[in-house]
């Protein structure tokens, strides 16, 4: 048996003790059914209500969402065969207080993760959040004690904690296969294009609640499209309902999206909590300067970000571009690098893991991803250890605090990004040393009629 076989049979064997028992063994008819409530009924918010209802611990009681042609969707994709006729609500807040469920899954868009998480919990029911967690550090921080102070589970979508190929690869490069890690390096690289057009404002839907879904972020022009056109690419297209990402008034760009996997990847394998010093530069030297007006409006998070973070042992560096084809990287276009004095650890995605020794005659050792379709994650390996977290009340896999750690890293690129500064960073506090411009974007201010969460 030669070393690849070795180590991708032990990996397996590994991944598989990993997955928690309640997946394994128990009867899906067996046990209780929690009563579920989604909240955000969106193309990945039906990504996860599909592993909820196919785990059969749940029993869906209610979809809340600001567009009801989400309802539509959800319907059809699985939730009518779920053996109840949910109830269907805009407000969070009304839906809560109606169906008081066990369970709710948070999987609207970022700026509007805190208040529902929070508020569900305070209703007593567990959270599966999408990440990041929050829009802004204080957010998370609030959303982190109230998990504590009501003694919820609060499990973050971080898939990546629990894919087989992840853990393999943890496990290696903790074995001190790699040796001590000097560098790590981040990064999602995608083709790019030429200048960004920007998009008219149309009349909002009267399907849409937009001032809701804008809630406490500005409220912008519309210039988003229709949930139910299956138009490749279609849903990119504005703001809603998945252009968001790229829009900083709801979200933080491609640091905020993909950096929080890649970034949560580094503490999750290293242990570390937080860097020192944070430096981070960018610009849109390819979509050109953002637009803004009541007539037409652009996306206007960086196109290409460079973000450095500083620990005691070892320095990251994220990175993400859109200049030409992107093909200049062993493997894939996104993971990370882990630079070690024995070689190089490349964590992939949907490639799996790869070692390069520093002894060139010696063959790479590598592991395949074991990926869940339609979607190519681990969602329902996660939605297992949520069950089970709830189950032994204990702290699942990505707990709302570790998530909050690594949430910060990609907030913080951007405060540094914005003030075109770096920054020291206090982890143990949250705060930025010496520096009340920088401590002031830890927050902002919520548009009228929307209380900021107190942490």
């Amino acid at each position: 048996m030669n070393r690849r076989t070795f180590l991708q049979n032990s990996a397996t064997a590994a991944a598989l003790a990993a997955i928690p028992f309640s997946l394994r063994a128990q009867p899906k008819s067996g046990g209780p059914r929690f009563r579920l409530v989604l909240i955000g009924c969106g193309w990945w918010g039906n990504n996860i209500l599909r592993e909820a209802l196919a785990s059969g611990a749940c029993e869906l009681v209610a979809l809340c969402d600001v567009d009801s042609r989400q309802f539509e969707l959800t319907l059809k994709n699985g939730a009518a065969g779920s053996g109840s006729t949910p109830k269907l609500f805009k407000d969070y807040r009304e839906c809560l207080a109606a169906t008081k469920p066990d369970i709710a899954i948070i999987g609207t868009p970022d700026h509007w993760h805190a208040l529902p998480m929070i508020a569900a919990v305070k209703a007593g029911a567990h959270v599966y959040v999408e990440k990041p967690i929050g829009h802004t550090v204080m957010e998370g921080r609030a959303m982190v004690n109230a998990a504590r102070a009501t003694g919820r589970v609060v499990q973050v979508g971080t898939h990546r904690r629990i894919s087989p190929h992840n853990i393999s690869g943890r496990d290696f490069i903790r074995s001190g296969k790699l040796g001590e890690i000097g560098m790590v390096r981040c990064f999602v690289n995608y083709g790019g294009s030429g200048p960004e057009k920007p998009l008219p404002t149309v009349a909002v839907p009267p399907e849409l609640d937009w001032d809701m879904w804008c809630g406490p972020a500005p409220l912008r022009p519309f210039n988003g499209g229709d949930p139910r056109d299956t138009t490749k690419g279609a849903g990119n297209r504005g703001i809603h309902p998945r252009g968001f990402r790229n829009y900083l008034d709801y979200a933080n760009g491609t640091l905020g999206d993909w950096g929080i996997h890649w970034l949560d990847q580094v503490l999750w394998v290293t242990g570390e909590k937080y860097p020192k010093r944070i430096f981070s530069s960018g610009g849109r030297p390819i979509a050109g300067a953002p637009i803004l007006n009541a007539q037409e409006q652009t996306t206007d998070a960086p196109d290409h970000q460079l973000a450095t973070y500083s620990f005691d042992k070892f320095n990251v560096q994220w990175e993400h571009r859109r200049f030409g084809a992107n093909n200049t990287d062993k493997g894939e276009n996104v993971g990370c690098y882990f630079y070690g004095t024995k070689g190089i650890f490349h964590m992939g995605w949907q490639q799996g893991w790869t070692f390069y020794p520093n002894d060139s005659k010696a063959p790479p050792i590598a592991e395949r991803a074991q990926l869940r379709q339609p979607d190519s994650q681990n969602i329902q390996e996660l939605w297992a250890d949520f069950l089970r977290a709830i189950r032994t009340g204990t702290r699942p896999v990505a707990d709302i605090e570790d998530i909050h750690l690594s949430t910060n890293l990609a907030l913080l690129g951007m405060v540094s990004l914005k003030l075109g500064r770096s920054l020291d960073w206090d982890g143990a506090h949250e705060r930025c040393l010496n520096d009340e411009a920088a401590n002031q974007l830890l927050r902002r201010d919520y548009r009228k009629g929307y209380t900021y969460p107190t942490a």
